[in-house]
C-alpha cells in the first residue's frame, strides 16, 4: 500500500505570530490619539488590524511631514529590530481613524524570527509594503501646487482605502477635512475650499466624511 503525503501545514499568518509571542496584546485607540512620540523607548513591533494609522517625521522647526498612511495588516515600530538593540521612536505615530493594534515586544519578536525562518518572511513582506507605501506618500508630497497634492493623496486612499460600488470608489474612511489637511501639510480652509471645487466639477462627493470618487481616472487626467 503506497503511503499518502502529510499535508503540509500552511505558514502562519502574521496576526497568528503575534497573537502566540509573549507579551502580545491587542489594543483599540481613537482617532487622532497619539499611539508612539519621537524619542520614546522602541520596545514593542505593531500590526495593524483595523482603520489607518499616520506616520510622521517632526523637524527642528516644528514642521511635521507624513512619511506613510498605513491600511490593515500593516507592521511598524520595528526599528528596535532592524538596529538589535535599545533604541528611540524616529516618527510620531497617530491614529488617523479609530484603530485596532496587536503588538509585542520587540525581545519576543526577534526570538520568534530566530525560531521560525517563516517569521521572518512574513516581516520582510509586511516591512517592504510599508516602504512602497512611504515611496508613495512622498511622491504625493512632491507636488507643490495643493491642489495636485490633494488629487494625489485621494488617489493613493482609493487604492488602499477603497470600495468599489455603482457611483464609484467609496473611500471607506471618515475624514475630516482638519484629518486630510494635516496629512499632506495644508491647512483645513484650504481642504475645504479645493474639495468644494472637486464637488462643483462632478467629480467627487462628500457624505458624512466618506468621499467617493466617482471616476479616479478622469479624477487624475483633470489634474495631471
Amino acid at each position: 500500500m503506497v503511503g499518502v503525503a502529510p499535508t503540509p501545514t500552511p505558514p502562519p499568518t502574521l496576526q497568528e505570530v503575534m497573537r502566540s509571542l509573549a507579551g502580545s496584546g491587542t489594543e483599540t485607540i481613537e482617532r487622532g490619539k497619539t499611539i508612539f512620540f519621537p524619542g520614546d523607548p522602541a520596545e514593542r513591533v505593531y500590526l495593524l488590524r483595523r482603520g489607518a494609522v499616520r506616520l510622521s517625521r517632526v523637524y527642528e522647526s516644528g514642521e511635521e511631514i507624513t512619511v506613510a498612511l498605513l491600511r490593515e495588516n500593516s507592521i511598524f515600530g520595528v526599528l528596535s529590530l532592524l538596529t538589535g538593540q535599545k533604541s528611540d521612536r524616529f516618527y510620531h505615530s497617530v491614529a488617523f481613524t479609530r484603530v485596532e493594534l496587536m503588538s509585542a515586544p520587540a525581545t519576543s519578536v526577534r526570538r520568534a524570527i530566530e525560531q521560525d525562518a517563516r517569521v521572518a518572511l512574513l516581516l520582510l513582506q509586511g516591512l517592504s509594503s510599508r516602504i512602497l507605501q512611504t515611496e508613495t506618500m512622498i511622491e504625493t508630497l512632491t507636488h507643490r501646487d495643493m491642489s495636485s497634492r490633494l488629487v494625489s493623496f485621494l488617489l493613493v486612499l482609493c487604492r488602499d482605502f477603497g470600495v468599489p460600488g455603482a457611483q464609484g470608489i467609496t473611500i471607506d474612511l471618515k475624514l475630516s477635512h482638519q484629518a486630510i489637511a494635516e496629512a499632506i501639510g495644508s491647512t483645513r480652509v484650504t481642504i475645504t475650499r479645493l474639495l468644494g471645487d472637486l464637488r462643483t466639477a462632478g467629480l467627487v462627493e462628500i457624505d458624512r466624511k466618506r468621499i467617493t470618487v466617482f471616476d479616479p481616472l478622469a479624477l487624475a487626467k483633470r489634474f495631471s
